[in-house]
């Protein structure tokens, strides 16, 4: 309850005038330091709504006198870097895979531009560094399905592999064992004599006339494969889905397939030269 205002023995500082069960309030101002900042941050406050927008309306908000927002500037920022980056992109849109080679500046913006897009578009089945897995191809290394130089790669990045596209690349292995045109016996004879030739099991002069009989016209003779055709080489112990004995007689029972989607159906000629030249850069390229 109040009571009357009087000193406070102990600290010298006057009361407020109210006690709580004998506990009486001191009058202690707040420092003057506090208090001027406190009177400056309203001072900044009015200023900066003032000249920035702040104040919700209905349907906006002040725009302030000075008409700033960060989104504007971004806005701003971003346009003048792709009036920076299209320059680059219609000289990448009018030249060849070699003249882009051959011009340093040209090439390094491709190479960034084809890593952004291959992070984008690519990288969910090929891998973050082009490394590959089960069903996908390596892009590093110099085992490739269609062609590994620069026009080749171009190709298969524009038009991809099995798909409705007219001008993808087109090859079907047949399913020798799901559509009986093989034994389960002589899969396993063809199986055996494909480990073979990489040095992984001991033919049988079966499995080597059924591979000469099925399987030749395509991996060639010799078994070294057929990039016109998208046939693989089958003697440098690289495989696309597995090498063991398990995955490679699954593959000639049921055939292996996959398909690539056409490139240039969802991107434009700039960024496929771009993802081209980068794909090319990983080592793998011929």
């Amino acid at each position: 309850m109040p009571t009357k205002i009087e000193k406070d023995s102990v600290t010298g500082r006057d009361t407020t005038g109210h006690e709580w069960d004998g506990i009486k309030e001191l009058n202690t101002p707040l420092p003057t330091w506090w208090v001027y900042t406190f009177y400056a941050c309203i001072v900044f406050a009015v200023v900066y709504s003032v000249l920035y927008p702040a104040w919700p309306w209905v349907n906006s908000h002040t725009a302030g006198l000075l008409g700033y927002t960060n989104r504007a500037e971004l806005t701003q920022s971003l346009d003048v870097q792709g009036r920076e980056r299209a320059k680059f992109v219609d000289r990448i849109r009018t030249a060849s895979l070699a003249q882009i080679r051959q011009d340093p500046e040209l090439y390094n913006f491709a190479i960034a531009g084809g890593r952004s897009a291959f992070q984008t578009n690519c990288m969910q089945c090929h891998g973050a560094g082009g490394a590959g897995s089960t069903g996908f191809p390596s892009l590093v290394d110099d085992d490739w399905l269609w062609g590994g130089k620069l026009e080749q790669i171009h190709q298969t990045i524009q038009y991809g592999v099995r798909n409705a596209n007219d001008k993808s690349r087109q090859s079907m292995m047949p399913r020798f064992g799901a559509d009986g045109l093989l034994t389960p016996q002589q899969v396993g004879a063809v199986t055996d004599y494909v480990l073979s030739l990489s040095g992984k099991a001991t033919a049988t002069p079966e499995g080597a006339k059924l591979f000469q009989e099925q399987c030749a016209a395509c991996h060639q003779p010799d078994g070294k494969g057929n990039q016109e055709m998208g046939a693989p080489n089958l003697t440098d112990g690289l495989w696309l889905y597995g090498g063991s004995r398990d995955a490679v007689y699954r593959s000639i029972f049921y055939a292996r397939n996959g398909s690539m989607p056409a490139w240039s159906e969802r991107l434009d000629e700039a960024t496929i030269k771009m993802l081209t030249l980068y794909v090319y850069s990983l080592g793998g390229g011929k």
